[in-house]
């Protein structure tokens, strides 16, 4: 029993050092994203007062350690082997969840997560409890504290709609008040724009941070609760005073706000999140140290837990501390943490360029139903008010002068202090209420609402925008039902599979975790690469369109050669796998222009006044690019399709024909792609003109299958397939054909030539 109990909680620490990891991936969005979407102070100064942020809150996290140990399930109804069990399901669950949704690079509560994954567990091992000792249903609520999940559901429906209302209603009032110039209102509102937020925030701080503290005497608890009111009075003119000394030295008050609120949401984030990471692991040292000390005659299987209800047990300092640490480690390496945070700055960002969510039903309507409001308005206002509510969220442009920059911020300071403001009111108000309001809820609906009311989701953006804010929602229910099944099956796998099924669980979840690694690694690099592309605020000269442009051609030329070859040859050797990895790479590769296409905007922004008559031929490339891909993503569909629904395969001679053009057009295309990575195009004519008659072989092989359909073909589907391919291969030489022309006129307009 001894060696088995080491092996649980030697692998509970590990999962707890993986669930900081993952953990902390998935929360550093909540109080990273203004500081960095704002870019109102340098990324390393933001990270260092987070990770001063985060070692503070993890000392004075051990209060909130009892969630853990009896906040969902009541442990004098569990024996130690039965709580063991619960412990180390919900902790596999968590890893394994919370790392899938860093993974897709969605944000998702780890309050939720745990809590849900406890109920799980404990509800599993409940109901086996009840069917296997033939006890009566209506015990379930004597094992389970029922109005602490039903307190958490209601809270996050409620933290969803007041998040967001109030952090529009908020950033409202703030934008007229001191519009996008904001520097010149400074003077005038940032005293008091000051004087609330870092009332609001040491509010947050006093309330939030150190209500769980352990060291703190409860005398002096009943104080601060008892002159609440007046400490927060008196805390607003303390503010107050100081923004406005900060003002007059030409100091941002705002930056002093981001920099304070980042620290308090960073405290907050590890005093109040840390047991959703090493809470559980935490109980389980504690109930080892409980088992131990009643005796070597007692049974893991009988030995009631009731113990771990008991409101003096703390959790060691060292672990927090050591937590602490882990937590700021992975903070500053976890590549995984940017993602996250990238998803939410994608969603708040004032431009409109590229959009990481598409479109759907639901968001397309919700819009239009807006849009409608919005004209019925029109009507209402009058002009004058419309006209000076415009004026006042007008947002100055970037001069076309100057260069628009990746590190340019997503959003101002003043939106970046509303939101860590607002966050840290209804936290600190929830907290005050005994609501279990989760950081991530809060935070995220605040920054959307902050967006919206600023007028960053207007016609261009808003239903990608409102899409993607349903699927980071819809992430958040998943997760609890996710996390309730996950734990549930887990802890019965446990309960009858004992030792066998640990290990199992644990290699599966082994493999799992490296495959996710591997794939994140796979897209991170994928990422960077089509980002070198084309970086569209990096060409400004005709000389750099010109080489961007002939390595993009080059780029796709390579590309569909291969492509094509291997389609026929899958279709040929009636391979599906083979049809499907190409389709799905010739869809990849429409993305990839499809991004190109997007960045168009800030390109010819960004172009000398040299260059601006030939970016007509950059985009006019673009299209017939977009034509080549498209026609080999039809030919690959058609292949796919017919391949699935099991058709007849080829003729010998449609086979050899289709070979002989696969051959022929990789000839054609090696030859292009020479003369683009030489930049080398003397020989330009020649291989224009080889495509009449590649063309005409094509229209001899119409002509043959013709003849073969009335004498010998006897299946329609390979006909209708073969005459597609066919088709297909011949407007990909058009379209090839017609941007060789093209670079040959743009060569002319280069050289000061006329075009023949």
């Amino acid at each position: 029993m001894e060696s088995y109990l080491l092996i649980i909680l030697a692998v509970l620490v590990v999962l707890a050092v993986i669930d900081l990891m993952v953990g902390v991936s998935n929360d550093a969005v909540n109080f990273l994203n203004s500081a960095i979407g704002s870019k109102a102070i340098p990324y390393k100064t933001i990270m260092i007062v987070a990770s001063l942020g985060i070692l503070c809150g993890a000392v004075f996290s051990s209060g909130m350690m009892e969630i853990a140990r009896s906040g969902i399930f009541v442990p004098e109804k569990f024996s130690f082997q039965e709580v063991m069990i619960i412990f180390v399901a919900v902790m596999v669950t968590d890893v394994i969840l919370l790392d899938i949704f860093n993974f897709f690079g969605l944000p998702t509560s780890t309050t939720v997560s745990i809590v849900f994954e406890l109920l799980g567990a404990a509800v599993s091992l409940t109901l086996y409890k009840i069917y296997d000792g033939g006890l009566s249903w209506g015990l379930i609520s004597t094992y389970i504290n029922t109005e602490k999940a039903s307190e958490i559901v209601v809270s996050i429906l409620l933290s969803v709609a007041v998040s967001f209302s109030l952090g529009m209603i908020i950033q409202y009032i703030c934008r007229l008040a001191f519009t996008f110039k904001f520097q010149r209102k400074t003077k005038k509102f940032g005293p008091i724009f000051g004087g609330i937020a870092l009332a609001a925030i040491s509010y947050f701080i006093l309330i939030k941070g150190l209500k769980t503290v352990t060291f703190i005497s409860t005398d002096v608890k009943a104080w601060i609760h008892e002159y609440e009111l007046v400490l927060v009075a008196c805390t607003f003119v303390l503010m107050t005073i100081i923004s406005f000394i900060i003002t007059r030295t030409n100091t941002s008050i705002f930056k002093v706000i981001i920099i304070v609120g980042t620290f308090a949401l960073a405290l907050s984030f590890a005093g109040n999140d840390l047991v959703n990471f090493i809470g559980v692991p935490v109980a389980a040292y504690q109930s080892i140290g409980i088992f131990h000390a009643a005796g070597e005659g007692v049974g893991a299987t009988t030995f009631m837990m009731g113990d771990l209800a008991n409101d003096n047990i703390a959790a060691p300092v060292w672990i927090l501390i050591v937590a602490g640490v882990i937590m700021v480690f992975t903070l500053w390496t976890s590549s995984k943490a940017k993602n996250v945070i990238e998803t939410e700055m994608s969603l708040s960002s004032q431009s409109s360029n590229e959009e990481k969510f598409s479109a759907n039903f639901l968001s397309k309507n919700i819009v239009r139903f807006f849009i409608t409001i919005g004209h019925g308005l029109n009507f209402i206002l009058p002009r004058t008010l419309q006209t000076r509510l415009d004026k006042q969220f007008e947002n100055p442009q970037l001069p076309l002068s100057t260069k628009k920059t990746p590190d340019e911020p997503m959003f101002d300071m003043v939106r970046a202090s509303v939101n860590l403001m607002v966050a840290s009111i209804l936290i600190a108000l929830g907290t005050s209420m005994k609501l279990p309001l989760s950081t991530t809820y809060v935070t995220f609906m605040v920054a959307m609402g902050s967006a919206f009311a600023d007028r960053a989701w207007d016609r261009e953006t808003a239903v990608y925008r409102v899409s993607g804010v349903f699927h980071v929602i819809g992430g958040w229910f998943i997760t609890a039902a996710c996390a309730f099944s996950g734990a549930f099956i887990i802890a019965y796998l446990l309960t009858i599979g004992e030792e066998i099924a640990l290990f199992s669980i644990l290699i599966f979840m082994g493999i799992l975790l490296y495959r996710n690694a591997k794939s994140h690694s796979k897209k991170k690099k994928e990422k960077e690469l089509l980002k070198l592309k084309i970086e569209s605020t990096d060409i400004q000269t005709l000389q750099e369109v010109t080489e961007a442009s002939a390595e993009q051609i080059s780029e796709i030329v390579t590309k569909t050669n291969v492509l094509y070859k291997e389609v026929i040859e899958s279709l040929i050797n009636q391979d599906l796998n083979s049809s499907n990895t190409a389709r799905k790479l010739v869809k990849k590769l429409q993305n990839e222009l499809n991004s190109t296409n997007s960045s168009l905007y800030d390109f010819i922004r960004n172009l000398d006044e040299n260059s601006v008559k030939g970016i007509r031929y950059y985009i006019q490339s673009l299209g017939y690019l977009q034509d080549i891909v498209e026609n080999l993503g039809v030919i690959t569909a058609n292949i796919h399709t017919h391949l699935d629904n099991n058709h007849k395969s080829l003729k010998v001679n449609q086979a050899k024909d289709l070979k002989y053009n696969a051959a022929k057009l990789s000839d054609w295309y090696s030859k292009i792609n020479d003369v683009y990575k030489r930049l080398d195009f003397s020989k330009i004519d020649i291989i224009i003109n080889e495509r009449i008659a590649f063309q005409d072989t094509i229209n001899e092989m119409l002509d043959a299958q013709i003849d073969r359909i009335r004498t010998s073909e006897s299946s329609p589907k390979n006909t209708k397939l073969y005459f597609s391919i066919l088709l297909e291969t011949n407007e990909l030489i058009s379209s090839t054909f017609k941007l060789l022309r093209l670079h040959k006129e743009f060569e002319n307009f280069r050289n000061g030539r006329t075009p023949k």
